[in-house]
């Protein structure tokens, strides 16, 4: 592994994970509506799919590195570009508290959240690339983010379901969501400037 791109790769994916998405919201409304234990039934189906659509999605990264290394390079210069604009509009937008609405919940219905979820797709396949080390084995790189990710992602939504099922209505709060927002929209902008520098320095 190149240390220095997998520690800004831990960085930035703990905050983004914990910024407020479908699944997020989906686990905070069950938590709000049903309690603790149903919202971690929730998170269970959520951490599968997200495990599946993270095994695909570093399936087909791994191909076209293999077969088509110009257009993985494209992709990384693109991707860091779409970081940029992903942490302008989460600045722009975070006054903007996330609807969050009850349903019947269950276990199918975390995995389908999580693999019909089209961001995650298209934000995976531009992050991903980014802390990628070309003259490193790129499938076990991208296995070790896409584990670490998916590992991530359980023990924030379990959180997540903690909070929500616990606290209630305290932890959705407009303000609180503001300043999630801009600090997602920080750090996203500011990773997204220094992948673009260090591509242009290496």
């Amino acid at each position: 592994m190149n240390w220095e791109l997998f520690g800004a790769f831990l960085v930035m994916t703990a905050v983004l994970i914990v910024t407020p998405g479908p699944i997020v919201t989906l686990v905070i409304a069950t938590g709000v509506s049903q309690g603790v234990g149903a919202a971690l039934v929730t998170v269970a189906g959520t951490s599968i799919g997200n495990a599946l659509l993270l095994a695909a999605i570093a399936f087909g990264l791994n191909w076209v590195l293999q077969n088509a290394a110009v257009l993985f390079d494209l992709m990384r210069w693109a991707g860091a570009a779409y970081l940029i604009w992903l942490g302008v509009q989460a600045w722009r937008h975070a006054s903007a508290a996330a609807a969050v609405r009850a349903g019947t919940v269950n276990f199918s219905r975390g995995v389908l959240v999580a693999l019909s979820n089209p961001k995650t797709i298209a934000f995976f396949t531009a992050f991903l690339p980014q802390f990628v080390d070309p003259h490193l084995p790129v499938a076990r790189q991208l296995i070790v983010m896409c584990a670490v990710t998916a590992l991530f992602a359980a023990l924030s939504d379990s959180l997540w379901a903690l909070a929500s099922g616990l606290g209630r209505a305290w932890f959705i709060k407009p303000v609180r969501a503001r300043w999630l927002g801009r600090l997602s929209g920080a750090v996203l902008t500011g990773g997204g400037v220094w992948l673009l520098l260090a591509r242009r320095t290496g």
